[in-house]
């Protein structure tokens, strides 16, 4: 299907909200859906069947003064077109890609990481999942056995079994994670030394421990909670990567991690988000 795409910014001299609720209901009165807000502007589509002209005549029944452009939109297959907003991300050695890209000559397999943007948390485009990624090739060395708590897409997982890990539990609270963990993990060809696993974190860390390397990209009141059990389950040399934590919450994770007996070895941070290396003290 053609859709129509208005666009009603207020007329001259018209201040932004000026008559703006009653734009909106006059648009949403004549069928649509949903109204974008763009600066002044607002934005919504109608099917191409309809009449321009009663929908000028609409809006201009709410504000006489308002500036309206109706123009088509071709017909897109939403299905495929949002996939040119799923980029290649490279982060230190390694190589995020969806697999519609994963073909590039340009990719060096052993170091890439193919990941369908499903459901699942962890395709690369967000600041806390580099930051783990950006650390852990300081801190992954071969023969390490990972616990990457809140695994999501096994994103980190995978990574870590790239970086040289030979066991890796990718452990995942929610069920609708689950089967694009496992055919991530699947895709990437590390199923036999990565295992996807259902289940609590708090309760499922000890029984896999020892462990010499704890991922975790979870909410900073989930880590706080769970220091305790990653300190017991860390071998004598182990190291932890946290992240998920917002910036702001740097100075209160600190206090936490020195009260616990941590120390932080080193820090990352992108945008609002930081992440941080913590070892046993």
């Amino acid at each position: 299907m053609t859709w129509l795409s208005v666009r009603v910014r207020p007329g001259a001299g018209g201040a932004p909200g000026h008559h703006r609720e009653a734009v909106l209901a006059a648009l949403f009165a004549a069928g649509s859906q949903g109204v974008q807000e763009e600066g002044d502007a607002l934005l919504t589509h109608f099917p191409e069947t309809t009449d321009p002209g009663a929908l000028r005549a609409a809006i201009a029944g709410a504000d006489a003064g308002a500036a309206v452009d109706i123009a088509p939109v071709p017909d897109v297959d939403w299905s495929e077109a949002w996939k040119t907003g799923v980029r290649v991300h490279r982060v230190g050695a390694l190589t995020i890609v969806p697999p519609w890209l994963a073909t590039d000559p340009s990719i060096d397999p052993a170091a890439t990481i193919v990941i369908d943007p499903g459901t699942a948390f962890g395709t690369g485009d967000h600041p806390t999942t580099r930051g783990v990624l950006r650390l852990m090739q300081h801190v992954i060395r071969a023969g390490d056995v990972v616990a990457d708590l809140g695994a999501g897409s096994a994103i980190l997982s995978i990574a870590a079994a790239r970086l040289g890990a030979s066991r890796v539990a990718a452990i995942e609270l929610d069920s609708d994670a689950i089967g694009n963990a496992e055919e991530n993990v699947w895709r990437n060809r590390v199923d036999s030394r990565v295992s996807v696993i259902e289940g609590d974190a708090a309760m499922l860390l000890p029984l896999i421990a020892p462990v010499r390397v704890v991922l975790a990209n979870i909410l900073s009141s989930v880590l706080v909670g769970i220091l305790p059990r990653m300190a017991e389950s860390l071998t004598a040399d182990g190291r932890a990567i946290l992240s998920g934590m917002l910036l702001q919450e740097r100075e209160t994770m600190l206090a936490a991690l020195a009260s616990g007996g941590w120390s932080v070895e080193r820090e990352d941070t992108e945008d609002l988000w930081w992440s941080a290396t913590i070892a046993r003290r």
